[in-house]
């Protein structure tokens, strides 16, 4: 790898030549309209001051393992350093994959995606759960609307006419799945006995 392959937010020093005031009013319109620093209240972070940043190398050592790594496409090569601790697998996995592999992080389709592969990857673990001694516990907080007070404590809020989806958002999904699991129960019952 080259210097030049390098992209400049990894070095400590900028390589390139700012271009001067002139330069960049002849070639954009209108450009230097707020070039006074009194009408810029971020001047001071706008100045470049190497010496402050602490960096005390030209590029930093790249962290090994890179290959395969999810990485967005607007970059040349993944960060120097990354995370190892939770890499993708299963279909939520393939999804996020997708994501990266496809999609510009400007584009919506990218984040629908990294979501999309997040509920993946909650459902797939709260399946895996009812498989332990301990699974999630489904709807949680619907036991509370009924054994604490769940209705006095919404009086005077502003959200009333949200009071009546909650338990159907919280609740609905858990509802839906075990009425899928049992009419699945139902249908396989009827298999083993023909």
């Amino acid at each position: 790898m080259t210097e030049n392959d390098i992209p400049t937010a990894y070095v400590r020093d900028k390589r390139t030549v700012r271009e001067t005031n002139e330069q960049l009013r002849a070639r954009i319109p209108g450009w230097g309209a707020d070039l006074d620093p009194a009408d810029r209240p971020s001047h001071p972070k706008l100045r470049y001051a190497p010496e402050t940043t602490g960096a005390h190398w030209e590029f930093p050592e790249r962290q090994p393992g890179s290959e395969g790594r999810e990485r967005s496409i607007e970059h040349a090569f993944v960060t120097p350093v990354f995370g190892t601790a939770q890499p993708l697998t299963g279909a939520s996995g393939a999804i996020r994959r997708l994501a990266y592999e496809r999609f510009s992080e400007g584009r919506l389709a990218h984040w629908m995606l990294l979501v999309v592969g997040d509920r993946v990857d909650a459902w797939g673990s709260h399946l895996r759960s009812f498989a332990t001694l301990r699974p999630d516990v489904p709807a949680t907080g619907m036991r509370a609307e009924f054994t604490h007070g769940g209705l006095s404590s919404r009086r005077g809020r502003v959200d009333a006419r949200h009071h009546v989806l909650d338990p159907v958002v919280v609740g609905g999904p858990w509802v839906l799945a075990a009425g899928v699991a049992v009419v699945g129960a139902r249908r396989l019952a009827r298999a083993v006995r023909r």
